[in-house]
């Protein structure tokens, strides 16, 4: 994993993500899913732009089955952008750079 991101999990979703004192971009995602590894390369990118001002994390949805059914996180790739433990932007799907850039940019 990318220097500035950071592995997600149920156990630990509330202090990486709801107490967070940034907004946060969570990827859900799987190791079988294409998709999800065409989105990869785009969220590392955003990880190190962003630095210090949004975590970025990644959440496997086979090993943490709790908190994607609590998000209803039902197609994946989804990006989750969540500040202050809200929802702030939801992105499903193989989306380019520039529509990731524009919701994160939404959030800050």
């Amino acid at each position: 994993m990318a220097e500035n991101l950071v592995e997600v999990t149920d156990a630990n979703w509330e202090d990486e993500v709801i107490n967070s004192d940034i907004p946060v971009l969570v990827d859900f995602w799987a190791t079988w899913c294409v998709p999800c590894k065409m989105v990869a390369p785009i969220v590392e990118e955003l990880s190190d732009e962003y630095a210090g001002k949004l975590k970025v994390g990644k959440l496997n949805v086979d090993d943490n089955p709790s908190t994607a059914a609590k998000y209803g996180i039902r197609n994946i790739p989804t990006v989750l952008l969540i500040k202050n433990g809200d929802v702030a932007e939801k992105v499903v799907g193989a989306v380019g750079k520039d529509k990731l850039t524009e919701a994160v940019n939404s959030v800050l």
